[in-house]
């Protein structure tokens, strides 16, 4: 018998009582109420940066930010860990304006990330899986005159602002370009890249995203 195949042999049945114990102790639901503690301190700890944020806002940590006084929550929303929302007022040797505003009752998943130079606005009871992307801007503009220059040190520029309106369902991982408006009601399906306008009460799905459903 292997030296690592006895040391499993012996220290197997000890890591299993050992950790059996620990998690009678200190299970999972403790753990998860011990989060949800901590999670409300560190929301009212960073609420003061904030433009506005209304009541019963929950952040989950970590949230990572940039432009706090340009960013406001409305009431009841949930934003999940590990987020990232930013708003760029001076980006390299350029000046911008940018206005996030998001509404009452939203619960944006895990991994969010929004960026804005311009304007973002969701609405009410919006609805977004993990790993979503929303974004009003991109590095340069595509010209032949950039090539050159590394796309971090290209200026920031903006096609439009994006707004996404009441009880929009976003599924996991979509990406939502400038320039885009989403109506009321739709549904984006999940790895789909929003290019355009969406009507309300619809489903689109693809890359670039296509009407495949009008809901009835």
């Amino acid at each position: 018998m292997t030296f690592k195949r006895k040391i499993r042999l012996y220290i197997e049945p000890i890591s299993r009582v050992f950790f059996a114990l620990l998690s009678h102790l200190y299970g999972y639901k403790t753990n998860a109420k011990l989060s949800l503690v901590l999670d409300t301190f560190y929301t009212h700890w960073i609420i003061p940066n904030f433009k506005s944020i209304g009541k019963g806002v929950m952040i989950h940590r970590p949230l990572q930010t940039k432009g706090e006084e340009f960013i406001s929550i409305g009431e009841m929303t949930e934003i999940g860990k590990n987020g990232v929302i930013t708003a760029w007022n001076l980006y390299g040797n350029k000046s911008y304006t940018p206005s996030i505003e998001i509404g009452d009752n939203c619960h944006l998943g895990e991994h969010i990330h929004i960026t804005c130079i311009n304007h973002v606005a969701i609405g009410n009871k919006v609805l977004t899986g993990r790993w979503v992307t929303i974004s009003d801007n991109s590095h340069g503009s595509n010209t032949i005159e950039e090539k050159d220059i590394a796309p971090t040190d290209r200026q920031l520029s903006s096609k439009g602002p994006v707004i996404i309106e009441d009880r929009v369902w976003i599924g996991d991982k979509v990406t939502i370009l400038p320039g885009v408006h989403i109506c009321e009601g739709a549904v984006i399906a999940a790895n789909s890249v929003v290019t355009k306008d969406v009507p309300p009460f619809c489903v689109i799905a693809g890359n670039p995203a296509t009407i495949v459903k009008t809901i009835k």
